[in-house]
């Protein structure tokens, strides 16, 4: 094999899921949390940045989240109508 192969086949592989931040806002359902992911955009008439909130439900497999925490979620497969999203790591604990 020639280095190029090599150097190929160690390079860590893309997922193309789409990854976010976020804050836990429920914990009350059995293996699933409400995650906030909250971005800014550009008014395209005031050019003023705004804040946008979008929550989504993320299948968390073990009850470890809870409210308050900062965590990372990924995109999945439909769990179920409205849960497409797994919790990948908690970043930041709850006070």
């Amino acid at each position: 094999m020639s280095e190029e192969a090599v150097a190929e086949k160690t390079a860590p592989q893309k997922s193309g899921k789409k990854e976010f931040a976020g804050v836990v806002k429920s914990d009350k359902m059995n293996k699933t949390i409400v995650v906030a992911i909250e971005t800014t955009a550009l008014h395209p008439l005031y050019k003023k940045y705004v804040k946008r909130v979008k929550k989504v439900k993320a299948h968390d497999e073990t009850n470890d989240a809870k409210t308050g925490d900062r965590v990372r979620v990924v995109e999945c497969r439909p769990i179920s109508r409205e849960k497409c999203w797994k919790l990948a790591e908690i970043i930041e604990r709850a006070r």
